[in-house]
C-alpha cells in the first residue's frame, strides 16, 4: 500500500505537507507504469538519502528479498527515462541517482579523496541552471528535441571537510 497522506508520515515533506512518495506514484501512473512493491521499495529507499546514490547502495537498503539488484538496474532505467530520477557520476564514472520531483536541479561537488558528495550552494546552482537553460534553449531553438544536461564538479575537498563524516565510499 502506497504510504499515508497524514503530513506527520516520514515520506511526506513536512515543508508543505506534500506526500513525495504519492508524487512520485502519480508521475509513475501519468506515464503508464505500474505501481509495484518493488517501485515503490526503491523509491521509498531514495526518499531517504539527502545524496545522490548508487543502484548498489539503493539495492543494500531494500529489505531481503523485496527485489533483486536486476529489477533495481530495470526500475532505475524506467525511472530516469520518464523524468521521475535524474542521474549524475563518481569521478570513476560509477552512475548515481536522486529523485527529480519537480524541484529546481541540484548540483554536486564529488571528493575525488573520499566521494564524498554535497550539494553546491543554491545561489550557484541558480547562476548554473540560469546559464544551463539559455545553452539548452539555444540548442531547441537548433531543432534539437528532449535535450537536457548532466555537469558534475569534482575536486578534493578542504582537510577539514574532508576529516568531518563522510557518506559511504563507492567501492571501485
Amino acid at each position: 500500500m502506497i504510504a499515508s497522506t497524514q503530513t506527520n508520515h516520514p515520506l511526506a515533506d513536512s515543508t508543505n505537507g506534500v506526500n513525495l512518495l504519492e508524487l512520485a506514484c502519480a508521475k509513475l501512473k501519468s506515464a503508464g507504469l505500474r505501481i509495484t512493491q518493488p517501485r515503490i521499495a526503491i523509491l521509498t529507499a531514495m526518499l531517504e538519502r539527502a545524496h545522490p546514490t548508487s543502484i548498489e547502495q539503493i539495492h543494500a537498503e531494500l529489505a531481503s528479498g523485496s527485489c533483486d539488484l536486476v529489477t533495481v538496474y530495470r526500475c532505475l532505467a524506467a525511472f530516469e527515462e520518464i523524468g521521475l530520477v535524474r542521474r549524475s557520476f563518481f569521478h570513476n564514472g560509477t552512475s548515481l541517482y536522486e529523485l527529480s520531483l519537480g524541484e529546481a536541479k541540484r548540483y554536486h561537488i564529488v571528493c575525488k579523496a573520499t566521494n564524498r558528495v554535497d550539494e553546491v550552494d543554491a545561489e550557484t546552482a541558480a547562476e548554473l541552471q540560469q546559464v544551463m537553460g539559455k545553452v539548452e534553449e539555444t540548442l531547441r531553438a537548433r531543432g534539437y528535441e528532449n535535450v537536457s544536461h548532466v555537469v558534475e564538479f569534482f575536486g578534493v575537498a578542504p582537510a577539514a571537510a574532508r576529516s568531518a563524516v563522510n557518506l559511504p565510499a563507492i567501492k571501485r
